[in-house]
Parts: structure tokens; sequence; C-alpha cells
């Protein structure tokens, strides 16, 4: 897994590439920790690089939700292949994100 952080006029993209699993998603949580700390922020994960989604990954993707939101901020989800959008949604978080 590869992740960049990008920051942007209005949010800060964190592009996540390869598989977020058990052994990846402590990486991803390191990286972005520090972000859903800022209070307001627009957090967008770009998911188009994202072949797989672990439940360990989908505890990250609900962790940095709920502490952005909690910060007053925006949590995006966006451009997900057809198998990581079936896993969102088969968890029922499609539900609570907002997915573009």
């Amino acid at each position: 897994m590869e992740v960049k952080i990008l920051k942007e006029a209005t949010e800060t993209v964190v592009v996540i590439e390869g598989r977020v699993d058990t052994v990846t998603a402590p990486e991803l949580q390191n990286a972005v920790s520090a972000l859903w700390n800022e209070a307001g922020i627009t957090l967008v994960f770009d998911c188009s690089a994202l072949e797989y989604v672990s439940s360990s990954g989908l505890r990250v993707i609900l962790t940095a939700h709920k502490m952005v939101v909690a910060k007053g901020g925006k949590f995006i989800l966006r451009n997900m292949n057809k198998d990581v959008r079936q896993v969102i949604d088969l968890t029922g978080f499609s539900r609570i994100l907002t997915i573009e």
C-alpha cells in the first residue's frame, strides 16, 4: 500500500494505492491521524487506486469519518472501484459516509 497526501485549496486528499488490510491499515491510520484532528477539514480518501479493503481498513475509514465530523469537518470517499464499493455497501457504510 502507498499513501499520498495532497493539500488542495479546499480539501486534503489522501490517495490510497494497493490494499488496505490487517498489515497495512495501521500505516494508513498513522498517515492520516494527524489530519483528522484539524478542525473543519474536508478530508477526502481518493480510492481510485485502492484494490482491496478489509475489516481493518474499514475501521480506519470509519474512525477517520467519526473524528473529522466530530471536529466540524467533512469526510468523503471518492472514486471507488466496484469491488471496494460493494464492500462499503454490504457493510452499510454507504448509508453513513459521503461517497462521490
